[in-house]
């Protein structure tokens, strides 16, 4: 006879399980942001369409360099007017014609299929910052980036709900050679997380390496058909588009992959100092990026970038979380939607030198700016500080935080308890509280954004947990994920493929310390 052992019965509900509860790690992915909030829209239909003709006249009558040879061939097969300095002037019904085939939404697909993400109209995705030279780390101390570092910032990718992406470089690892570092960041990208990413776009040759790795990760068959990483191509703006963006641009739309088209905007040195007059400039920049991926590949998906700060006139330096900032976002968003392209901006910028209220409040600005402007794809997500000269561990897991209270924000007023909860009403009545009612036993957890990393208790309660500021709690936090990380294992095949790649291309690639020309 099987014995049936009586279930041991405890109690359910309680402070101490409510705190439980709150403490628990939950590094679930949030599904991709579909938005519900109204749109911030400053220009009327009259103001959407002098931007769109000044940019189509500067198109047409100023024009852009395209520095590739390659490309002004293209351009020429096409239609497109070259002048003797590799400047390309474009008929605007070319252009038009051209953009209209971008997808206006597609999904990303990531190696676990539970973590594909659909882009484009109403959805948004929050990904990580790239790029930095420096970092301040688990002891909040500034320094240079190892390969270990941006192991650990992927891994926090990985944990962090709101994060959609583990990106690519969010550091430089300083302890590879230039020449092979977009083979080992790819790998980090891969290998510690199982959502999306991006892949590096340092030169041609680094951009077709992505893609021989990601064809070895997902097959060539499964990328004809489905986005799996995102390249980005910056513009040299004023006007003009290099070799070594252009090739790897084509790299990514060959294998049909999206790539960002993004002008390097730094407001009043390299576009007019006027807000309008350098949208219009920008988005002439955009447009000629965007219709060259699709005289590459007609279809390819195709993503609206930027990247926007001002330069303070003082100093020359630039800015971030600034007005201007935030009105050009809303433009942006508006001329986007205008030509039926999803649309990349940047988000929780700051260009203080710690983790201190100057990082918040222009992170705070930047970040809402960018919900209600309505971004598709919303980079630079966590850890920007010191305008991207370092990545903040501590900033990382806070902005990450933001980010799932913006996330929550933009989903809009949620209707589906509300009978149920003016029921409590009745149930209360004046004079009491609901803390005991049913409704809110049940809702505690969800009812409100419960924010971990800031501190709503009393001075008394702060003080006797030891007085602890927002980046000791936050690195404390990131130390606590790190310890009970997971690795998301790879196809132990996959995986030998992929290490197997990587090998080969180090010894083909010549170790120096700088790019050259080929690669």
């Amino acid at each position: 006879m099987t014995l049936v052992e009586e279930p041991v019965r405890t109690r359910r509900g309680g402070r101490g399980a409510r705190r439980e509860i709150r403490t628990a790690i939950d590094t679930t992915m949030l599904p991709a942001l579909k938005r519900n909030l109204p749109l911030t829209e400053p220009m009327d239909e009259e103001q959407i369409a002098k931007i769109d003709a000044a940019s189509m006249d500067i198109l047409e009558e100023v024009g852009v360099v395209f520095r590739d040879a390659i490309a002004i061939e293209d351009w020429r097969k096409v239609g497109a007017k070259i002048g003797d300095d590799d400047r390309v002037y474009f008929d605007r019904g070319l252009i038009r014609e051209l953009i209209a085939t971008i997808p206006e939404s597609f999904t990303y697909h990531a190696r676990n299929p539970v973590n594909n993400l659909p882009l484009g109209k109403d959805h948004a995705i929050f990904v990580p910052m790239t790029g930095a030279p420096y970092l301040r780390d688990l002891d909040d101390v500034r320094r240079g980036p190892t390969l270990d570092d941006l192991a650990n910032f992927h891994k926090l990718a990985h944990m962090l709900p709101a994060m959609h992406s583990s990106a690519h470089h969010i550091v430089e690892p300083m302890d590879h050679v230039v020449a092979h570092r977009h083979l080992r960041i790819t790998y980090s990208s891969m290998k510690h997380s199982d959502k999306t990413f991006m892949g590096m776009t340092t030169s041609p040759k680094n951009a077709e390496d992505v893609m021989e790795m990601c064809v070895i990760l997902f097959g060539a068959d499964f990328m004809e058909t489905h986005p799996v990483v995102t390249g980005n191509c910056n513009g040299n703006s004023p006007l003009v588009w290099d070799e070594t963006m252009l090739g790897a641009m084509r790299a990514f739309c060959k294998c049909n992959q999206p790539v960002l088209c993004s002008p390097f905007v730094l407001g009043g040195a390299n576009t007019p100092a006027s807000t309008a007059a350098a949208v219009a400039q920008l988005n002439a920049e955009a447009l000629s990026a965007l219709a060259y991926t699709q005289v590459v590949r007609k279809g390819a998906p195709a993503i609206y970038g930027h990247y926007l700060s001002t330069v303070s006139m003082k100093s020359g330096a630039p800015m971030a979380g600034t007005p201007e900032i935030s009105l050009m976002n809303f433009m942006i968003g508006q001329m986007a939607r205008f030509y039926g392209v999803p649309w990349r901006t940047s988000n929780t910028l700051g260009g203080a030198k710690t983790f201190d209220a100057q990082a918040g409040y222009e992170s705070a600005s930047t970040m809402m700016a960018a919900l209600m402007a309505g971004a598709n794809y919303v980079w630079h997500s966590a850890g920007w500080n010191e305008a991207g000269m370092h990545c903040s561990t501590a900033k990382f897991i806070v902005d990450a935080e933001q980010c799932a209270m913006g996330y929550r924000m933009t989903e809009g007023i949620q209707w589906g308890d509300f009978d149920e909860a003016l029921a409590a009403v009745r149930d209360v009545g004046p004079g009491g509280h609901y803390l005991g009612h049913p409704h809110t036993q049940a809702k505690f957890q969800d009812a409100f954004f419960m924010p971990e990393m800031f501190d709503n208790n009393s001075i008394e309660q702060w003080v006797a947990d030891g007085s602890k500021e927002i980046t000791q709690r936050a690195l404390e936090r990131a130390r606590d994920l790190l310890a009970a990380y997971e690795e998301p294992k790879l196809d132990p095949a996959v995986d030998e493929a992929l290490l197997d790649y990587i090998a080969r291309r180090e010894r083909e690639i010549p170790a120096v310390d700088a790019l050259n020309d080929e690669y």
